[in-house]
């Protein structure tokens, strides 16, 4: 039983012929697995500890160490692996922050060089012919996405590969054919395109805290909420720094795509068909599948300058959205195919949110985030039944972007943009778009204005230049020497016990528990009041409920002209907050965590 379970689990991966272990040797030096449990459920149907290292004690001697990403916990104690392990853990389908990439890379290099994996001793001295027989071996969860993604970056960083050889390697030695790709998550797949860039130019890399000054929107659907992310604890947790509120949306451009009913659902899920062509008939495999052309196209070249753009004062129209002449038009957009004999019984869209062709996410107060390892999250939620207190999420996406790369700061020698447009199309992004759990659209692009915390935004950024020294609240990082210690970070609990799951602990499909303490973020995410008594004997149905509810959603939702003016329409009850421009501006935003 524990066989089959094994077989299914690891159905798409390539196993070892003697041992029909969930691994494969990427090179002579280099394996990659899944992670392995001596506990059980999971024994039954991952690789079995006690066989892994029966196996590698038989093959490689003492000539074996371990390199872990999982910021949910190995399964396992380190003793059970003789400590021969290094941990550098990271959430699951997402890339690494980048300053752990010097770190890790390092440590595999100097490990098959033959140095000692623990920073405090050393000493040792070993024949070459120990050199040659040591191997890494690296894990995650399914040892795929974070293994693959640091492998790729080790074979392009130490040897020399291509990022295209690379992941093919990868590719070819870890999945059975026709099963996907290795590394094959958008966001990975760009932090790929990075180490290349970095590798070719120094290996320095610049850790500068980023603002996230607005965010651009195009083709907005309604009951979408917009959220912005980054890293804490070492990598191992998602914060969420700011998520947009009702009153942060500027809408430029009106009339949202699509309409209400389930014809929106088919419309938008038939435009994820023609657009991603990747998914196939593989099954929830498919939903992470991605060409790593496609994202390396505007990475590793092709792309020219990073643009480089003068950051609007707070009184001025945004460039990007209030003119068309610097903006190109929005995509060509189905029509609605809504039929009201479908709208009335099913609604997948609550109308009453904001959208809109164009419209600016602007915060209140500055989105800081302490380095510049960036996540945006598009999530689209619609309201139920007032009696069933749950919301429906219908799609998540999201994107992991690295403020010194894009503003091409390897080009530069370690002197980056201050300010960059981070741009993407939703078919783009990183979610959940399996065949089997394919979510509608949120949005059809988006474009992020971001700037070095601290600067104007207006030029180059001036950084320090000596390793490890602080330069604008950033920090310069080289790759450690050969002869050099390389640190590595704090494990996650093995028993899995500190994983409280952050942000992410919710991020799939389907019903969910309304939260209350999202209203002023959006509609559809918060329980709606109980259906009451007229006082005549009747109730209000659910749609005079939604009707009667239209005025407060929109209280605070600025609508502007295609050129940026202002359009005051009292039918829809739109404004400017409290009349006061400049109190709004400098109110405190209570943050959704």
């Amino acid at each position: 039983m524990a066989s089959i379970l094994r077989h299914i689990v690891a159905s798409n991966r390539v196993k070892h012929n003697d041992t029909g272990l969930d691994l494969c040797y990427v090179t002579s030096n280099l394996i990659a697995t899944s992670g392995p449990s001596q506990t059980y459920p999971r024994a039954a149907y991952r690789n079995p500890l006690d066989r892994l290292v029966s196996f590698l004690d038989a093959k490689h001697g003492d000539n074996w160490a371990i390199w872990e990403f999982r910021a949910e916990g190995t399964g396992y104690p380190d003793e059970a692996v003789y400590n021969r392990i290094r941990h550098y853990p990271w959430p699951d389908h997402h890339p690494p922050p980048f300053n752990l990439v010097p770190m890790i890379v390092a440590s595999m290099r100097n490990w098959l060089a033959g140095g000692e994996l623990d920073i405090t001793t050393g000493g040792k001295q070993i024949t070459e012919e120990d050199k040659s027989k040591r191997v890494v071996v690296v894990h995650c969860k399914a040892g795929k996405g974070r293994s693959g993604t640091m492998a790729c970056s080790y074979l392009i960083a130490e040897c020399g590969w291509t990022a295209e050889d690379a992941l093919v390697r990868f590719t070819e030695r870890r999945m059975r054919p026709g099963y996907g790709a290795g590394v094959s998550i958008p966001s990975q797949l760009r932090w790929v395109g990075y180490v290349d860039r970095w590798a070719k130019h120094g290996k320095k890399y610049v850790d500068l805290p980023i603002e996230i000054v607005e965010i651009h929107v195009w083709g907005l659907r309604h009951g979408v909420k917009v959220s912005v992310e980054g890293y804490e604890n070492e990598g191992k947790k998602i914060k969420v720094f700011h998520t947009f509120r009702h009153d942060e949306r500027i809408v430029v451009e009106g009339d949202a795509p699509g309409g209400k009913g389930v014809m929106d659902l088919v419309t938008d899920m038939a435009g994820y068909v023609i657009n991603n062509s990747s998914a196939s008939s593989l099954g929830s495999e498919a939903a992470d599948d991605t060409d790593y052309g496609e994202i390396a196209e505007g990475v590793l070249g092709g792309r020219g300058k990073a643009k480089t753009i003068a950051i609007p004062e707070a009184s001025q129209t945004p460039p990007s959205l209030g003119s068309s002449s610097t903006q190109p038009p929005p995509p060509s957009l189905p029509p609605s195919q809504s039929t009201s004999s479908l709208q009335k019984p099913i609604s997948f869209a609550d109308e009453s949110e904001p959208g809109g062709q164009a419209v600016i996410f602007k915060p209140h107060a500055p989105i800081l985030i302490p380095n510049s390892d960036v996540n945006i999250v598009v999530e689209r939620r619609n309201r139920v039944r007032a009696s069933k207190m749950l919301t429906m999420v219908t799609s998540i996406a999201h994107v992991w972007f690295n403020t010194y790369f894009e503003g091409y700061g390897p080009e530069q020698e370690g002197q980056p943009d201050d300010s960059g447009l981070f741009e993407i199309d939703w078919d783009q992004l990183d979610g959940i778009k399996g065949s089997t759990q394919r979510g509608t659209r949120a949005c059809d692009r988006f474009s992020v204005v971001w700037r070095v915390a601290g600067t104007s935004g207006a030029g180059t950024t001036t950084v320090a230049t000596k390793e490890g020294e602080s330069s604008g609240g950033g920090v310069v990082v080289f790759q450690p020497g050969e002869d050099s210690p390389v640190p590595q970070m704090e494990p996650a609990d093995w028993k899995g016990q500190d994983d409280s799951g952050g942000p992410t602990a919710e991020k799939n499909l389907g019903l969910r528990v309304a939260d209350p303490e999202s209203a002023s973020i959006s509609k559809a995410s918060s329980l709606t009041e109980e259906v009451k008594d007229d006082g005549d004997g009747s109730a209000k149905d659910d749609k005079d409920k939604v009707d009667d509810d239209d005025g407060a959603i929109m209280a605070g939702v600025k609508v502007s002209g295609p050129a940026g003016e202002e359009v005051l329409d009292a039918g829809t009850g739109t404004g400017s907050g409290s009349g006061n421009k400049d109190e709004d501006r400098g109110k405190e935003v209570i943050l959704e965590s």
